[in-house]
């Protein structure tokens, strides 16, 4: 029959990818030291997400190619008789329920009960009768069916990243109908139909079906893939979200090791020191994310590379760095710094001279920086005039958060320490009154204030990638001595897949 040698190509196809997931990734013998990156979903993410499986059923349904049915019987009397089902599409589905489970070291393991499909097509049939007579009649045709669906996916690691493979699929039949041209009676012709092609049938849903299930699950896992990888990329920066060992199936949760290897330019990024332990992870939320202090560190290097760590403050931001209070002291030193110019005739440059140190300890994240303060004051009418420089490494504890989609980022305590100072108002830099002012405009303001910068920027960037998107319950931001996690509960946006089953079908 038609059908068969499709299946058996398919199936052909199926065999080949396995074998080339199986040979696809090699991994050393201690693939937890080359992990930067580890995700961790939970049972209750994984009961989440199962809610979504009847679009992806659905889908799978609408969307399979169902192969024209032929076949020939002969009959006593009546000689051989030949049939073709064409035109064969799925009129309507409803799904009633869907399970599940965690098989650990095995697969995931989804059942669908009580898939009510109907399908409609057209029936060509013929027969050659004993005394040569030809009869060829073509009639609409509609199929009830009541399934059970049984998937058991397996994640394996197929190009560096993971892949999914649902080929291990079941359809178990409780019904299936056979009505002609809308009679829902039982009759000679219906019956004899019926006999013929219900286990042809039933093959073909099966093959077609899982198939097409199988393949969305292969989409679905390079969907997933690319959304992750451009969320942690942008423009020249990117982060190697490359598999570092098999994904885990456990009874509780799922879990990845990623690479987590820093991409820019030609800065190279090694790292194989991790120090990642299942046991560092609980499962009591739904979703888990593990980062080493060497992924921070180096997405600081590569942001001091691309010339990113660069402020300028002008105008009313600069007025207010400077008249943080009130004071005779400070109307002094403002006086003898900008010389009587405007504030709106100046500028300040502040930017990073060396690639940011970042340690993660339990008190928050530690920044160590060595930092450039330029002041330029414009006069009338006169050459622009630098009045003040200075060099200073600044130390700062940083706790972070993420509330009402935005990222919120708090400075517990800060050391500064002057590498150079060159003012102007002041060239032989025996005068405390400016330095003392500035070490305390730059600790009770400054930094606060370019904090205050890049709040909104990685707020923005992060919403630029759809994370505002999902809603995100209690989420925590934890740091221990050289490592982060990131835990939280979540709602899954359901537009969002039923954008992405509209693109690719």
């Amino acid at each position: 029959m038609l059908w068969a040698g499709r299946m058996r190509l398919g199936t052909f196809g199926i065999l080949l990818m396995l074998v080339h997931a199986s040979a696809a990734c090699e991994f050393g013998p201690f693939p937890y030291r080359a992990t930067g990156i580890v995700c961790r979903m939970t049972k209750p993410a994984a009961l989440l997400l199962n809610q979504e499986t009847a679009q992806v059923i659905q889908a799978a349904f609408r969307n399979a190619k169902f192969p024209n049915i032929t076949g020939e019987r002969s009959m006593r009397l009546l000689g051989k008789v030949a049939y073709e089902l064409t035109n064969i599409q799925v009129n309507d589905l409803s799904i009633e329920q869907s399970e599940v489970e965690l098989k650990e070291n095995d697969a995931i393991h989804i059942a669908i009960k009580n898939v009510t499909a109907f399908f409609k097509g057209t029936l060509t049939y013929g027969y050659a009768g004993a005394w040569f007579l030809q009869l060829f009649h073509s009639v609409d045709f509609e199929i009830e069916s009541s399934i059970d669906l049984q998937i058991n996916i397996k994640l394996m690691c197929q190009k560096d990243q993971v892949a999914a493979d649902a080929s291990d699929c079941y359809l178990t039949f409780h019904k299936l109908t056979l009505h002609l041209q809308g009679d829902k009676e039982p009759g000679w012709l219906k019956q004899l139909f019926t006999d013929f092609i219900s286990f042809t049938l039933k093959l073909v849903l099966k093959s077609e079906v899982c198939n097409e299930i199988n393949f969305l699950a292969q989409v679905l896992a390079n969907f997933v893939h690319d959304l992750a990888a451009n969320f942690v990329r942008d423009k020249d920066i990117s982060v190697d979200i490359s598999l570092a060992s098999v994904p885990l199936i456990k009874a509780n949760y799922l879990e990845s090791h990623h690479k987590g290897l820093v991409l820019y330019k030609n800065y190279s990024d090694v790292f194989s020191d991790s120090v990642f332990s299942p046991s560092l992870l609980t499962e009591s939320r739904m979703l888990y994310f593990w980062l080493s202090e060497h992924i921070l560190n180096s997405l600081a290097s590569a942001a001091f590379l691309d010339k990113r760590l660069v402020l300028t403050i002008r105008g009313q931001k600069l007025q207010a760095l400077f008249e943080m209070e009130d004071t005779e002291a400070q109307r002094k030193a403002v006086q003898m710094i900008f010389q009587g110019t405007s504030y709106n005739d100046s500028v300040a440059k502040v930017w990073s001279l060396a690639h940011p140190q970042i340690s993660l300890q339990p008190e928050g994240t530690v920044v160590k920086s060595l930092v450039a303060v330029e002041v330029s004051i414009f006069p009338l009418g006169e050459e622009p005039l630098m009045v003040l420089y200075m060099e200073k490494e600044i130390t700062v504890t940083i706790q972070a958060a993420y509330v009402e989609k935005k990222l919120i980022l708090h400075p517990l305590d800060s050391r500064i320490e002057f590498k150079v100072f060159k003012c102007t108002a002041d060239p032989s830099g025996n005068d405390p009154s400016i330095r003392n002012f500035l070490q305390t405009m730059i600790s009770v303001v400054g930094i606060p204030e370019v904090i205050s910068r890049i709040e909104p920027a990685l707020t923005s960037l992060m919403n630029s990638k759809g994370l505002n998107l999902f809603e995100i319950r209690n989420p925590e931001i934890i740091t221990r001595k050289g490592y982060i996690i990131v835990q939280l509960d979540f709602s899954f946006p359901n537009h969002l897949l039923l954008d992405f089953l509209e693109k690719i079908l």
